[in-house]
């Protein structure tokens, strides 16, 4: 749409709405003002919505048209550099392999840089880390994006918060200092590690990956939804589970901060879909591709395993990936009991238990999960970690709905 609004000058102010594009309604006013959409822009929207009559059928000027194909063109740039992003063939491979070389060599920097860091730490003793603050781990941080490895500088910040968590922070701040020194070591010597763990190696400081396995078409049930949040990315973690495959799949979806990402799907609901893997030992990432049914209730629900078994899982995944956080569990016939101050996840049929995380302890998910057990078994999925478990979703022993426990 397209209008002349008279304004304070001699000249009318040129307004132009795209409403056809995907994305919503762009705008586009010569007026001088700065909110966006403009009055004028507003304005012309109330008389299109008024009906057909106010806004008739015309030809664009010049400067419509001018201004439309612009926006079409740089969209259309746009979608190609988003295809190369998702693994579409480079328009020059060449070019985009020399990319790729120069962003090696910049974290291999970072990593030597980060290595001698490590080493002064260790050097000078743990002490100075509680004294020093935030601003060591900021600035080691800081640097680790200038060496574009967001991976490495995202666990360098977190090495910040250890020294005020509490009793025992040294243990723990050793503990992650070997982790990352091994990471260090990992990207280093990627050429002598199997390629499995030489690709998480490569995802864990930040590299880009593309899924590159085969699709593999399933009905996926959506076990779980949860978002996480900093100032700068709000990431989604969705799920799934295949009831022919057997198989567990993470799907991660990113917005803006402040802004809920765009992929959502409802959590006890299955869907028939394509799903592809994302390369590394151990990992679980996929990719979701063409959805060919709607969701659906459905009566699936993944096998689950004792708190022992789940124990011994979570250790044989560290055999593939040392920086594992946790892997997805579902617990079969588990009791939520209380633990002086603290809640475990009980053997309903044996006497070993698994403790809940500090996070699913501070949730109002814990209580819909103590309320739907009622002193009763129920089946729990969740991620099972080094600091415990977190429940995400739990199902009555008998036939019952999921609860979202996140």
């Amino acid at each position: 749409m397209w209008g002349l609004c008279k304004g304070s000058g001699s000249k009318p102010y040129q307004t132009v709405i795209d409403v056809a594009d995907s994305t919503g309604p762009a705008y586009k006013c010569s007026c001088p003002s700065r909110k966006f959409p403009c009055k004028h822009a507003l304005g012309l929207l109330l008389l299109w919505a008024g009906g057909d009559t106010a806004v008739p059928h015309a030809q664009a000027p010049d400067w419509a048209e001018q201004w439309l194909a612009g926006r079409r063109r740089r969209a259309e740039a746009r979608r190609t550099t988003t295809d190369a992003a998702s693994g579409a063939a480079p328009a020059d491979p060449e070019a985009a392999r020399r990319r790729a070389e120069r962003r090696a060599e910049r974290i291999t920097a970072g990593a030597a840089e980060l290595e001698q860091r490590l080493a002064d730490l260790l050097r000078n003793g743990l002490a100075g880390a509680e004294q020093a603050g935030y601003g060591l781990w900021d600035e080691t941080a800081a640097r680790m994006v200038d060496a574009q490895a967001p991976g490495l500088a995202a666990r360098v910040r977190e090495l910040g918060a250890i020294p005020g968590s509490g009793a025992g922070w040294p243990v723990r701040l050793l503990e992650e200092c070997a982790l990352l020194h091994l990471l260090d070591q990992g990207w280093l010597r990627r050429e002598r590690l199997p390629d499995g763990l030489a690709a998480t190696v490569r995802s864990r400081v930040g590299m880009p990956g593309s899924p590159d396995g085969p699709p593999v078409r399933d009905r996926w049930l959506a076990l779980a939804q949860y978002d996480t949040a900093d100032s700068r990315l709000t990431t989604r973690r969705i799920w799934l589970y295949g009831a022919e495959s057997g198989r567990t799949v993470l799907l991660l979806s990113y917005g803006a901060a402040g802004r809920a990402p765009e992929l959502a799907l409802p959590v006890g609901l299955a869907f028939d879909a394509e799903v592809s893997a994302y390369p590394g030992s151990g990992q679980l990432r996929g990719a979701l591709g063409e959805r060919l049914s709607p969701p659906e209730p459905a009566a699936t629900r993944p096998p689950g395993v004792t708190p022992a078994q789940a124990a011994v899982r979570y250790g044989e995944a560290l055999r593939e990936d040392p920086w594992l956080d946790s892997v997805p569990v579902t617990l079969a016939r588990v009791v939520p009991v209380p633990d002086g101050d603290s809640w475990q996840l009980a053997d309903a049929d044996g006497d070993l238990a698994l403790p809940l995380t500090a996070s699913a302890r501070s949730r109002p998910g814990l209580w819909r999960l103590v309320a739907l057990s009622g002193g009763a078994p129920v089946t729990v999925f969740g991620e099972c970690g080094h600091q415990g478990f977190t429940p995400l979703t739990a199902w009555p022993e008998r036939e019952g709905e999921a609860v979202g426990l996140c």
